[in-house]
């Protein structure tokens, strides 16, 4: 039953401006009603997070960078 997804990748625009992803998230083909907890991942510091409930890697696209403030 465990289920390894492959990694779910993002560009700059995906991203909050503080550099978080949600989880579920409509790009990892979940539907937001029908799974877990909505929960925020930050990515900006090392370019990959990891949901806690699903286990889905959210990663930042190559070549892509996190703005850091406005």
């Amino acid at each position: 039953m465990s289920k390894h997804p492959s990694a779910v990748e993002l560009t700059a625009k995906d991203l909050t401006p503080g550099g978080e992803t949600f989880c579920p998230n409509p790009k990892a083909g979940m539907k937001l009603w029908s799974t877990h907890p909505r929960v925020y991942l930050q990515l900006s510091a090392e370019g990959e997070a990891k949901c806690p409930y699903c286990g889905t890697v959210y990663r930042l696209k190559a070549g892509e960078s996190v703005a850091h403030g406005h």
